[in-house]
């Protein structure tokens, strides 16, 4: 079953920030299938933000996300959770991806191989940004498969 977590427009401040999480199922790992990010910026000179898919060893302090079904078809309970609106930063692992994106631009990024992209049982994985300077609002998703 594929489901997506989309985090809420929120300001990406100007350090390292942790916009979304999504925590695998103590019993089974997911499959990262496709991500994306769009920024609301203003200034065409600004400096780009850097975007980062990581692991991540603790929750932080945020809000629960609950994740939604891409189709409404299945008729399975989604079991991964996910977290946004971080007040404390998770503990940071390993960067899996980085792209350096344009405060006025986005991305959406598709897996080509979704098996080779997984976040093992009881695992998470985050979405972070690293802003350089001007505060931008942003919105995005992280999308999966269990």
């Amino acid at each position: 079953m594929r489901a997506v977590a989309v985090f809420d427009e929120v300001a990406s401040g100007t350090s390292t920030k942790t916009l979304v999480q999504v925590v695998a199922p103590s019993n089974r790992g997911v499959r990262i299938t496709e991500f994306a990010i769009s920024f609301k910026g203003t200034d065409n000179l600004a400096a780009p933000i850097r975007v980062e898919l990581l692991r991540q060893t603790t929750a932080g302090t945020a809000s629960a996300l609950t994740p939604r079904k891409v189709s409404r078809h299945d008729s399975n309970t989604i079991q991964t959770t996910a977290q946004q609106t971080f007040t404390a930063e998770p503990t940071a692992d390993e960067v899996v991806r980085s792209f350096l994106i344009h405060p006025q631009g986005g991305l959406v990024y598709t897996v080509p191989d979704p098996a080779q992209f997984t976040v093992a049982g009881g695992d998470r994985l985050g979405m972070r940004v690293v802003t350089p300077a001007a505060t931008v609002n942003c919105v995005g998703y992280i999308e999966f498969e269990e």
